[in-house]
């Protein structure tokens, strides 16, 4: 048995559908508000360090000036915060919060704490459809030619999982089988766009997005990560009820009054949404939509709406540090903020499966 599926048999024995939030000082720690400061406070430590640092009074001086707009010229340190640092931070945060919150949606909706976006070959879906939109120069018809590839993409993977997972009730060996296959077959067709691209600067530009990154992030990809990812994360926060019955059984929510199926496609959807936007603007992060969820969860216990909260802010906080230490760990050579997540993801993944693997024996 799968940890989360332990959590759930727990639940479905006790009186109450779900176990009562644990007193701890844990559980006090990990509040919305708490989360809330330590993520501002994170976000003002990533825009004050670089290759020149900045004394905090600087960098809240510059933001000063964002809000409100002085006659004189701006100085460098201002320009350095609000047109280099402080857009790629607030990218981070906003694709940290978004494939968190679709990570947790996933794992509620598969009963299973191996599923997300990367993994299940959601992201690699919505990267395969922009790749090719980026290729054949269809991404340069539209602004938004971009963002809907990568969300027809990710919404096809989405659906094919769902329908094998549906067919093979969830069983976690299957969707990582998926995933691996997904993934596979994925990369392989990427690979033959690009072998066949006549633009050598599109080869390079695609070659490096693949692997996730924030790399000469602007206001612009800002603007399009900030319409798909708070709009589906907010609709999801609506649903937390939903997935906390779902997560014990679609027999259960079905008796409470839940549409079940149109919960589930709804979500999965939106879940897909949120993917894509994250996706066509930095490229395939993997992991943070499987180690924050987990972790959260752990933390706080089961219930989706303080779940799904903490996921997105941890999230963010997570790919802003991930983000900071990819720009400065070997400065001045600077590592893919991809190849930081990948490195803490990857051994998450494997203490996950074989704590699996212990539980189901």
């Amino acid at each position: 048995m799968l940890l989360h599926d332990h959590e759930i048999a727990t639940a479905q024995r006790s009186p109450d559908p779900l176990p009562p939030r644990p007193r701890t000082r844990a559980v006090r720690i990990g509040s919305p508000i708490v989360a809330s400061f330590g993520l501002l406070l994170i976000a003002l430590v990533a825009v004050s360090i670089g290759p020149v640092s900045l004394a905090p009074g600087t960098v809240l001086h510059a933001l000063g000036g964002l809000v409100v707009p002085s006659d004189s010229a701006p100085a460098a340190s201002d320009l350095l915060v609000s047109e280099v640092r402080l857009p790629r931070v607030v990218l981070a945060g906003l694709v940290g919060a978004g494939l968190s919150v679709a990570g947790a949606v996933m794992q509620a909706l598969f009963r299973n704490p191996l599923a997300e976006p990367g993994i299940t070959g959601v992201s690699s879906g919505a990267a395969a459809a922009a790749v090719i939109a980026i290729v054949t120069g269809v991404s340069a018809l539209a602004w938004w030619m971009l963002p809907l590839a990568a969300f027809v993409g990710a919404l096809v993977c989405t659906a094919i999982v769902h329908a094998i997972s549906s067919v093979s009730r969830g069983r976690s060996s299957t969707i990582i089988l998926v995933g691996i296959a997904a993934n596979a077959f994925l990369g392989a067709l990427v690979s033959a766009v690009l072998a066949n691209a006549s633009d050598a600067a599109d080869v390079q530009r695609v070659t490096f997005w693949l692997n996730g990154d924030l790399t000469a992030a602007t206001w612009s990809d800002v603007a399009v990560a900030a319409v798909g990812i708070p709009l589906g994360a907010i609709v999801l926060l609506g649903l937390a009820r939903s997935f906390d019955l779902m997560s014990l059984s679609d027999t259960q929510a079905a008796s409470t009054g839940v549409n079940v199926g149109l919960v589930r496609q709804s979500a999965l959807a939106l879940a897909a949404l949120v993917t894509a936007a994250a996706v066509c603007v930095t490229g395939v992060i993997s992991f943070v939509g499987l180690v924050v969820p987990h972790l959260v969860r752990l933390l706080v216990g089961p219930r989706h709406a303080r779940l799904m909260w903490l996921s997105a802010l941890s999230g963010a906080a997570f790919l802003i540090v991930a983000d900071l230490i990819a720009r400065m760990l070997f400065t001045p050579v600077v590592l893919q903020t991809g190849t930081v997540t990948a490195f803490v993801g990857a051994p998450a993944l494997l203490l996950l499966v074989l704590r699996s693997r212990r539980n189901l024996q």
